[in-house]
């Protein structure tokens, strides 16, 4: 499990420090003065907390004032990110990553249906919405859920935060896993090549925190189902 100094990216330091001073202490904001705004439900209309470095939306330079619905491409370049809300729902798009926001079946009871084509997603639901998440190797089907996701033609690297996830290979249904987690209880790899049966396999904790699931969770005028041990938490409480 990574230290805060050990995390894989430099604005991802820069943001959890910010989120862990304004989030978690009552004695200031500091993410407010960083970002220039404070984690809080966005206003009517706005998509977009945060956009750094090179984002498209729709093959579009996106800003603040980018709208970003059912249907649009969100892509970011390896010194991209960005922080938005599309209905009841928030995510962290890290860099070097592709996902489309899909219109469910028509017949679906599906809410959501999201394609990661590459790269790395943290993402938190409305409750009692069923969400589906297809990545190049894994089939997932959510409800009102926080997940973490990095993909990748070879495998995805899936992390339950907390709620129910249905976990299938995309190669192999047969390798199928239901995880009911309350806090990261089961990180998974998905794998696009193996023994049938055997697809997926235990996973260390990598690559998130709970601060930042406070802070998109925040976003959509939620808070998450766990409580920050102290003012200086930077990681999950487990031992994975």
């Amino acid at each position: 499990m990574k230290a805060l100094r050990e995390l894989d990216d430099p604005r991802r330091r820069v943001l959890i420090r910010a989120l862990a001073a304004g989030l978690l202490s009552p004695a200031g904001n500091a993410a407010a003065q960083l970002f220039g705004t404070a984690p809080g439900k966005l206003p009517p209309g706005q998509s977009i907390y945060r956009v750094s470095g090179q984002v498209l939306v729709n093959n579009q330079p996106a800003t603040l004032q980018t709208p970003i619905r059912t249907g649009d491409t969100v892509e970011t370049a390896n010194n991209g990110e960005v922080i938005f809300v599309v209905s009841q729902d928030a995510f962290i798009l890290r860099g070097g990553s592709r996902m489309t926001i899909e219109a469910p079946p028509a017949a679906s009871a599906l809410t959501t249906a999201l394609r990661l084509v590459t790269g790395k997603l943290l993402s938190v639901f409305g409750k009692g919405r069923p969400t589906r998440i297809l990545t190049a190797t894994a089939t997932i089907g959510i409800r009102g859920t926080g997940v973490y996701a990095e993909t990748d033609p070879d495998q995805t690297y899936f992390c339950t935060c907390y709620g129910v996830a249905d976990i299938s290979a995309t190669t192999d249904p047969s390798s199928s896993d239901t995880v009911a987690a309350t806090h990261h209880d089961k990180p998974l790899y998905i794998l696009a090549k193996g023994a049938a049966g055997n697809r997926i396999r235990r996973a260390p904790f990598i690559n998130h925190t709970d601060q930042e699931l406070a802070l998109i969770e925040s976003l959509v005028g939620r808070t998450p189902p766990f409580v920050f041990p102290s003012n200086n938490y930077n990681a999950p409480r487990r031992d994975y």
